[in-house]
């Protein structure tokens, strides 16, 4: 016998309730601002009819107040797996049409089954956050389910990929899960992120601010460095999940996605020797080099507007998935500084844990001197560096494009500290210190007799680079692997990550380093 029909009724009319959540008009006035509902964004997310919900009709048991008896379409959280390019993702969407998107018990228990589910699986985990915080009519359990998702984040931490994306209100508590996961998205239509909003900074402390101050996606972005994307609108945000996706592994068992081309591009770029400057203080753009280096000058840049000194992202180099980091000369000279040296550290460990090749290219004179950085730590967080770079066990190679001065040389994944090629240009400087402070050093007489102190110096100093620094001298030393043309740093990399590609390095048996946070 065929079902009953008035069980098809059922299901249906649930279905129904649940698509429409906090109810139609709640959903047509988001549209009309230009922002999808929580289905939406899953929907636009995965691949079309892929989508499968996970404890779709979950229902919230708070007796408490205004919520007893009250219906609650998927008590405000979608959790949800589907395709995206073929591989399985998971994912949550708060609803903030439901109860604000608050978080309950109920509600968390849904976020946990999508966090376990993506353990169990070894898929990414993207969580599209628009909450109004915890739901305080439901009081310790809304507590208790915070605790459980950040408890949750760190266990997935270096196992599978997790991506935020604000796109609304995350205050208070609900703003430590993004902090706790891998990459941060926030849209400059809708999102805020603070733990304390500006009438509880104004009674505490009697400083009037305001939310864009402190937690606009720009002031995280540039300020604070909590963002690492920003997009303009939802429809920006899960296109650019899709496309960070696309460079990463489902999980830290996996490969990345590298995409082998039948034959090796080796040709030379004539372009890139026409980008470095004939004088060694004019500023190199760092950019520009990646674009002619990386494969169709597709380069995901991460941190763009954090700690501008600094590249780091993700592109592919003959096919092979990699992760750039590199000085940035066009901003502080490339010195490394407090949150350069943050910003590095943690793309760096991110890179590892995911089985994502670096390439390090290096122009830089130092660390940025200034009585600032040294009480802001610069030693402890210059040490976030070399710590990142010397617990890494995946393929790590060096280009010196120019400078490469004092601490900040080893800082930069130099072959002491286990870069496994490190090659540099013909104009490359390799030195304890530039040449124009070494000469004041070594030379303090020479110049007090001189005649013209400054042609002496300039004579001097071209024959400290000379003697001292030249990239022949660190390579007849084995510090330097080989020197090269700049035109040919794009074929001598794709043939050493391709012969990096089966690196294989254990480690003494530990819990973990201690890195100097």
């Amino acid at each position: 016998m065929a079902i009953a029909k008035r069980h098809l009724e059922e299901l249906e009319e649930r279905r129904r309730r649940l698509a429409l959540a906090g109810g139609g008009d709640k959903l047509d006035k988001r549209r009309q601002k230009g922002l999808m509902t929580a289905r939406e964004r899953l929907d636009g997310l995965f691949q079309q009819d892929t989508v499968q919900e996970l404890n779709t009709h979950a229902r919230h048991e708070c007796t408490n107040f205004d919520l007893a008896g009250k219906e609650l379409p998927g008590d405000g959280v979608i959790a949800a797996t589907g395709y995206i390019g073929g591989r399985p993702v998971t994912a949550i969407s708060q609803d903030f049409t439901v109860m604000a998107g608050t978080l309950g018990r109920c509600h968390a228990d849904k976020i946990l089954t999508a966090m376990d589910f993506a353990h169990s699986t070894g898929t990414p985990l993207v969580a599209f956050k628009d909450s109004g915080g915890a739901r305080i009519q439901e009081g310790v359990d809304a507590l208790s389910g915070y605790g459980k998702v950040f408890y949750k984040n760190v266990l997935l931490s270096g196992l599978v990929p997790q991506i935020a994306v604000i796109c609304g209100p995350c205050a208070g508590g609900a703003a430590y899960s993004p902090a706790l996961m891998d990459f941060v998205i926030m849209t400059r239509d809708n999102a805020h992120m603070f733990i304390t909003g500006p009438q509880v900074i104004k009674a505490v402390t009697g400083r009037e601010t305001s939310m864009d101050e402190i937690g606009s996606p720009d002031i995280h972005a540039t300020v604070s460095g909590n963002a690492h994307f920003v997009v303009d609108n939802d429809q920006q945000a899960v296109a650019l999940v899709q496309r960070l996706l696309s460079y990463l592994p489902l999980n830290n068992t996996e490969d990345p996605p590298h995409q082998f081309p039948p034959d090796l591009d080796l040709e030379p770029d004539p372009g890139m020797d026409e980008l470095v400057p004939d004088e060694s203080t004019a500023p190199l753009d760092s950019r520009m080099v990646i674009r002619r280096l990386v494969d169709h000058g597709d380069f995901l840049e991460v941190h763009e507007g954090f700690a501008r000194n600094l590249i780091v992202g993700f592109a592919r180099i003959g096919g092979v998935v990699i992760g750039i980091i590199a000085n940035q000369p066009m901003e502080k000279a490339g010195a490394l500084d407090i949150d350069a040296s943050d910003k590095g550290a943690r793309f760096i460990r991110f890179c590892n844990v995911f089985n994502i090749p670096l390439v390090t290219l290096v122009d830089v004179p130092g660390f940025l001197p200034g009585v600032e950085q040294e009480r802001g730590a610069i030693i402890r967080h210059g040490a976030k560096m070399l710590f990142a770079y010397g617990a890494t066990t995946v393929p790590k190679l060096t280009v010196v494009m120019r400078k490469a001065y004092g601490g900040s040389y080893l800082a930069m994944c130099s072959r002491e500290m286990g870069a496994d090629l490190v090659f540099a240009w013909p104009c490359a400087e390799i030195a304890v210190m530039g040449a124009e402070g070494a000469v004041s050093v070594l030379y303090r007489n020479e110049l007090k007799e001189a005649e013209d102190p400054k042609e002496k110096r300039s004579e001097l100093a071209d024959e400290y680079r000379r003697v001292f620094a030249s990239p022949y001298m660190s390579a007849g030393r084995g510090y330097i692997t080989d020197v090269i043309a700049p035109s040919e740093t794009r074929g001598t990399l794709i043939l050493a990550l391709r012969k990096l590609i089966t690196k294989r390095q254990e480690r003494p048996p530990k819990k973990h380093g201690n890195n100097p946070l």
